[in-house]
């Protein structure tokens, strides 16, 4: 499962011991960070579409819920269950692709990173991507997983079809042409309309992007946010708490040539700097949390302006190793400026100790109905907490002023919403659901996540 800025080790899918086939109870399923953990009664591994329908028959009749869980990789036990888990490493690979409709078809149990290897292979990308790439197509796409961009956003809104699995058993295959009602919801479904068992994605023939890094003061980031923003097609920042510091990026299509960043100097900022430096920083912060301050003084200078150009999904995204606790936040994009510098303020004016710089992103609004974009340009607000230390106090004073301005929370990183603050949130809120009343009576896909943020 998802996470925007979504953070990730590279190392598996939060699955902790093997299954037992189905007979008797499983070793305990925990998600990435650690805040989620579950003991289903029986887990599953699915080759095809007809066992994920064999399994799902089979548990209805057990009387057990259903969930599929991807990779881990969201903060909220979005995936969780007591009943049948089904794990999805074996349905994986892409079925078909379409060059002259521009789609690929791919199992819904791929990870990402393997999907854009392959794609690239090809000769094809997907449009756009988020900052990680361990994630799960399904899981990616059901809880809403992003990047930033001018036109493009969220990857959901790159699918052109999908596969479900629904309460019964049964195989729905849906578009914009066929089932329509559920395609406008199942792209961003969190799980709650049925197992996702494929996915098309709309992709392009490969091309070339060149990313621009640097430095540059807060206070003229969100001067400047509307120019940034139109002149370039995906911009990012990550602000640095206790500083008025930010470090950009600016990524644009280029006509080349790929000029990768050279291996010795990528090790050092992206794995040295970014991940084994910054880890061990947080162990001093989180254990004297007097020296954050410095800390952050000091990291926000730490990397230098660059420039590369790559393919796509190596510009996009980049190594997170350093575990975290994430919150994000999605606010109508022209409330960006306003929510940062009252986030700012909090922090300056607050005892905390803040050590992970804020990720700020954008979407164009889209039609899913779940979507954080739906209906709406978006820019993203996301805070994060080092692993083990406490990040309550952080994200509840985070969280007011977000939905102080109108705020929708991702789906897969912690939130305190609940179903009612939703249907004030989302103006298709009532559509999701009563789709959910028919296609799945008896909430055979219900745990507990569902039943606060979708209501019984």
């Amino acid at each position: 499962m998802s996470s925007t800025a979504s953070g990730n080790d590279g190392t598996g899918n939060g699955y902790t011991g093997p299954g037992n086939g189905g007979t008797g109870r499983t070793a305990p399923w925990r998600n990435w960070s650690g805040n989620a953990t579950a003991r289903p009664a029986r887990e599953v591994a699915p080759a095809s579409v007809e066992e994920v329908s064999a399994a799902v028959r089979r548990a209805a009749e057990d009387g057990l819920r259903v969930k599929a869980v991807g990779s881990g990789h969201s903060f909220t036990s979005v995936a969780a269950t007591d009943g049948l888990l089904i794990r999805p490493h074996l349905l994986t690979g892409i079925r078909s692709i379409d060059r002259a409709a521009g789609t690929v078809t791919v199992e819904a149990g791929t990870p990402l990173k393997r999907l854009n290897e392959a794609l690239a292979r090809e000769g094809l990308s997907l449009t756009n991507m988020g900052d990680i790439m361990e994630q799960t197509v399904s899981g990616a796409t059901s809880t809403g997983t992003h990047g930033t961009g001018r036109e493009s956003g969220s990857i959901a809104a790159q699918i052109k079809a999908l596969e479900l699995v629904t309460a019964d058993g049964s195989v729905l295959t849906c578009s914009a042409e066929e089932n329509a009602d559920v395609f406008a919801a199942a792209r961003i479904g969190l799980g709650a309309l049925g197992v996702v068992t494929a996915v098309t994605f709309a992709v392009e023939p490969v091309f070339l992007l060149s990313a621009r890094e640097e430095p540059m003061p807060l206070d003229r980031v969100l001067a400047e946010f509307d120019q940034l923003w139109a002149e370039n097609e995906h911009f990012e920042f990550y602000w640095f708490p206790h500083t008025g510091n930010t470090n950009t990026k600016r990524n644009n299509r280029s006509a080349g040539p790929r000029r990768p960043v050279p291996p010795v100097k990528g090790w050092f900022e992206d794995e040295f700097l970014s991940n084994g430096l910054f880890r061990a920083v947080n162990h001093l912060g989180r254990a004297i949390p007097a020296t954050v301050p410095g800390i952050a003084r000091i990291s926000s200078r730490a990397l230098s302006a660059r420039t590369y150009t790559d393919l796509p999904y190596k510009v996009f995204t980049s190594p997170r190793r350093v575990r975290f606790m994430e919150m994000e936040y999605a606010v109508p994009r022209a409330a960006l400026a306003d929510t940062l510098r009252e986030l700012k303020a909090m922090v300056d004016r607050s005892p905390l100790r803040v050590s992970f710089p804020v990720e700020v992103r954008t979407c164009p609004a889209d039609d899913i109905a779940l979507s954080t974009a739906s209906g709406r340009d978006s820019a993203y607000i996301a805070v994060h907490m080092f692993r083990g230390t406490p990040y309550r106090s952080y994200f509840t004073a985070a969280e007011r002023i977000f939905t102080a301005h109108e705020g929708r929370p991702h789906w897969g990183k912690i939130h305190t919403r609940d179903a009612g603050y939703f249907a004030a949130a989302y103006p298709r809120f009532g559509e999701f659901t009563a789709l959910r009343d028919r296609l799945d009576p008896e909430r055979r896909f219900q745990n507990d996540y569902l039943r606060r943020v979708l209501g019984r």
